[in-house]
């Protein structure tokens, strides 16, 4: 059994695709203006050069205040770019080796889109934490969404750390505050022209 915290941790999600001249700007400030557990660097783009410079420029903001830099995916950059770990998309498939590549203090996270079942078997193999979503609706995928009951039932039966994820608005993170331990926040704020203010309306529907 685990008790879930009384407010909700936030762990930010970098956009696909951003601007090196203005984004860890915006990074820091969001950083500043709120207690950030974790930054999850998430590129699209497969080109090495951009990713290690994206990850060298994040991790100056990122480690100068305490705060947890992983990269989506890329296991064999984490070590080279002095990273803090990695979150994978496939689920529980990977996370023994990867446990083993990177070592026990590498942060492991796993996105188990909406099956409690990966879930509780990345967790069996080692994963730090594991992310269900999306819990909003998105035209993207197969428009499936992480109910609300998938939620209450791991925070009630499961201990490893849950992040909730994927077209957040403020409504729903008030129905998920008690059942989650971290919301995974991304393009919510990013897109607004103050993404700090944009964070700041979201952390208060955390309160539970």
């Amino acid at each position: 059994m685990s008790d879930t915290p009384e407010q909700p941790q936030i762990y930010l999600v970098t956009p696909s695709e951003f601007d090196l001249s203005t984004y860890p700007d915006q990074l820091a400030a969001c950083l500043d203006s709120a207690d950030v557990a974790c930054v999850r660097l998430a590129l699209g783009t497969k080109d090495e050069t951009r990713i290690a410079k994206a990850a060298d420029a994040l991790r100056v903001v990122t480690h100068a205040r305490d705060v947890a830099l992983v990269i989506e995916n890329h296991i064999l950059m984490v070590e080279r770019l002095g990273l803090d770990g990695v979150h994978l998309l496939d689920a529980a498939k990977s996370v023994i080796k990867t446990r083993k590549e990177l070592g026990e203090d590498a942060i492991v996270g796993a996105f188990c889109g909406t099956s409690s079942h990966e879930g509780m078997s990345a967790g069996e193999m080692g994963a730090d934490y594991v992310s269900f979503g999306p819990i909003g609706k998105s035209p993207l995928g197969d428009g499936e969404q992480a109910g609300l009951d998938l939620f209450e039932w791991w925070s009630m039966m499961i201990e490893v750390p849950v992040v909730a994820e994927g077209v957040l608005d403020a409504e729903l993170i008030r129905a998920f505050a008690p059942h989650t331990d971290f919301f995974g926040i991304g393009d919510e704020i990013w897109r607004s022209d103050d993404p700090a203010k944009a964070l700041a309306v979201l952390r208060a529907a955390m309160a539970v």
